[in-house]
């Protein structure tokens, strides 16, 4: 019996992996092409995050439904282990090098077994990253804005008169 309970959970499964099917163009929308480039890029890299995940999910559970003897079962619940520490912690470097407001790049050179060794590099290696400056500090229109060339009193004139 409970093996028939679980045939439609195995089933289920594929369906929860997937990601809903979104159109590329919904309607009022212009979908990802209304983005920026930046955000673009990022989710491209996150949806390469989150399959490769997925990947390793779908080969731990063959790893674990292959596995015949408890010596086997053991080892792939070690590997699984070491795999998942070493997601926990580059996710705990990625924290400690945006709270520094370090570069990506930077996010995996911190060296420390735990948080506190972590921001301890991430201070050291924060004093040589310069700090960002706005984008523009311009406080309004610049002198080109007019794109018409040389200024004209008597449209200004005009101008003014009707207001």
């Amino acid at each position: 019996m409970p093996e028939e309970n679980l045939a439609p959970a195995e089933e289920a499964k594929p369906d929860e992996e997937q990601p809903p099917a979104v159109p590329a163009e919904q309607p009022g929308l212009e979908g990802e092409r209304a983005l920026p480039e930046w955000a673009r890029k990022e989710l491209t890299k996150v949806r390469g995050e989150a399959a490769s995940y997925r990947t390793r999910l779908r080969d731990a559970e063959t790893k674990l439904n292959e596995a015949t003897s408890p010596e086997q079962v053991e080892a792939a619940l070690t590997e699984l282990k070491a795999q998942n520490a070493e997601l926990e912690r580059s996710i705990l470097r990625a924290a400690v090098a945006r709270r520094y407001e370090l570069p990506v790049d930077l996010a995996d050179a911190l060296r420390g077994d735990d948080e506190k060794a972590l921001e301890a590099h991430a201070k050291v290696l924060a004093k040589y990253v310069p700090a960002s400056l706005p984008p523009s500090l311009g406080g309004g229109l610049t002198p080109d804005d007019g794109g018409e060339g040389e200024m004209d009193p008597r449209k200004l004139a005009r101008l003014s008169r009707r207001i």
